[in-house]
């Protein structure tokens, strides 16, 4: 078969296209930054994602930092003034906002992460080192990864970051990472090395960082104030508790909430609130905004003996 009889353009092509024509009038350009009394300095730039028709963007934290203020350059050459709502370092998203009050914008459609597989066809949209709507493609090369993130005392880890060949290159932070059908599965936030790029996932806990945004400005965590990391237990142990690993406790920072439950360092966290938890991650899922300032029961082991203690997590600072 010719490349005529195929027609112009093959299965694969016209997916992307698709992506493309559906995501390039919701996908825009960012240049942020501050205002002085010298004038306004830039402090970035970036792309961002319209997921509402009245003018909110979502974008990475990064992408915002240290701006006030800025520009959208949307794909048909308009500008409109852009400004900050709320920023979350710690799951590197942050929200804007445009004027739309004259007339409604094209919003994307958020997706959910949880549904992707390894090997799936993905599609990102931005603006890579200025160039304004920009398609790229590529596959889901990896789900479940991690990514550090840190903002003042505060550090966190994002899960289940998705991983992607598609190639991404600065500019490319804050836009979106798409699926066949055109809905945002990731906030593409990092450039990895050659060939890897990563992305912010959506999915249940993205949507409750936006909700917080959109509605304060900036999310709120519990924290205990320990380090810690998986450790496994013996097989007569496990057994016994009916649980292969728990927290290891490595550091108990002075003065925090850990330090005035009584935690010490050594101590093994097999249970918060009896929820059983195995690293890092198990227990960083329950340090939620109504957490902070609530007793908390930990079921520990302690030189042997399972030991409890209550715990009341304050807010930690972004």
């Amino acid at each position: 078969m010719t490349v005529n009889e195929r027609g112009p353009m093959d299965a694969y092509s016209q997916i992307v296209a698709g992506v493309a024509d559906h995501l390039l009038p919701r996908v825009v350009q960012l240049r942020m930054g501050r205002r002085q009394t010298s004038g306004w300095r830039p402090t970035g730039s970036g792309s961002a994602v319209v997921f509402t028709p009245d003018g909110y963007l979502l974008t990475a934290a990064h992408v915002v930092e240290a701006a006030d203020s800025g520009t959208a350059l949307f794909s048909e050459g308009t500008e409109r003034r852009v400004e900050i709502v709320g920023r979350d370092p710690l799951s590197d998203l942050a929200i804007a906002k445009v004027d739309a009050s004259s007339e409604r914008l094209d919003a994307a459609t958020l997706g959910n992460a949880d549904q992707l597989r390894v090997g799936q066809l993905v599609v990102a949209v931005g603006s890579p080192l200025g160039l304004t709507g920009t398609v790229t493609a590529g596959v889901v090369s990896a789900v479940g990864r991690s990514l550090a993130a840190r903002a003042g005392s505060g550090a966190r880890i994002v899960e289940n970051v998705i991983q992607t060949d598609a190639a991404l290159n600065p500019g490319n932070s804050g836009g979106a990472l798409a699926d066949s059908t055109g809905e945002v599965v990731g906030i593409n936030t990092a450039v990895a090395g050659i060939g890897l790029g990563l992305a912010v996932p959506i999915g249940s806990g993205t949507r409750r960082i936006i909700a917080a945004l959109l509605h304060d400005g900036r999310v709120r965590r519990a924290w205990l104030g320990i380090a810690g990391a998986r450790r496994p237990l013996s097989q007569r142990i496990a057994n016994r508790l009916g649980q292969p690993a728990g927290i290891g406790v490595e550091d108990v920072v002075s003065g925090s909430p850990a330090a005035a439950a009584g935690l010490r360092t050594g101590d093994l966290i097999l249970e918060v609130d009896g929820q059983a938890v195995a690293d890092a991650s198990d227990l960083q899922r329950l340090m939620l905004d109504e957490a902070i300032g609530r007793a908390m029961r930990l079921r520990i082991l302690r030189l042997g003996e399972v030991v409890e203690l209550s715990a009341i997590p304050g807010e930690l600072a972004a």
